[in-house]
């Protein structure tokens, strides 16, 4: 492999890693600071996610290190489903009356962008990279980061109109089904 595409897996890599650690510091933080079921558990799960995910590219990046290969490494086994179960969780605890800071909200918003950036970045990553075993990795990261925005994203919409939400999503109750 030509040396300038392993130094550009080599800095991907490490700002893959740093991109994880700074999330999982930022879902930690929020996690504490949260003052309702859903916020929390939702921002701690992400924590777990995010670190879940630097121990991936840890992983990859010492496999590196001993070869200039990159490495056949086992997808991501679908964590993200746990999430969603948190969320669906937490609104069968809460229903549609909930109080919510604002603080919360700002921090789903900063969440949502985050998780749109690193999506970004690894699908980026997996349209340059020429070797198959990368482009799947990083096609499969790009997947789970943006199941985590849906997520957010739904969280987002929960947490500021409540029963708007759940008009969107029991459709069933409008259409006669």
């Amino acid at each position: 492999m030509e040396s300038a595409e392993a130094s550009t897996m080599v800095k991907t890599l490490q700002l893959a890693i740093q991109l994880e650690v700074d999330g999982k510091k930022f879902y930690q933080q929020a996690s504490q600071k949260s003052g309702n079921k859903l916020s929390k558990d939702l921002f701690k799960t992400l924590a777990i996610e995010e670190d879940s995910h630097r121990k991936k590219f840890e992983e990859i990046y010492e496999a590196l290190k001993g070869s200039q290969d990159w490495p056949d490494v086992k997808p991501l086994s679908g964590k993200g489903k746990r999430i969603e179960s948190i969320f669906t969780e937490a609104i069968k605890e809460l229903g549609n009356k909930i109080e919510v800071a604002a603080s919360e909200v700002d921090a789903i918003k900063t969440s949502m962008d985050m998780e749109i950036k690193t999506y970004e970045f690894y699908r980026s990553r997996s349209e340059q990279s020429t070797i198959p075993l990368e482009k799947r990795f990083y096609q499969a990261m790009a997947a789970e980061e943006r199941g985590h925005h849906l997520v957010l994203l739904d969280a987002y919409e929960y947490l500021t109109d409540p029963a708007g939400w759940f008009v969107r999503t029991e459709h069933t109750l409008l259409d006669g089904a």
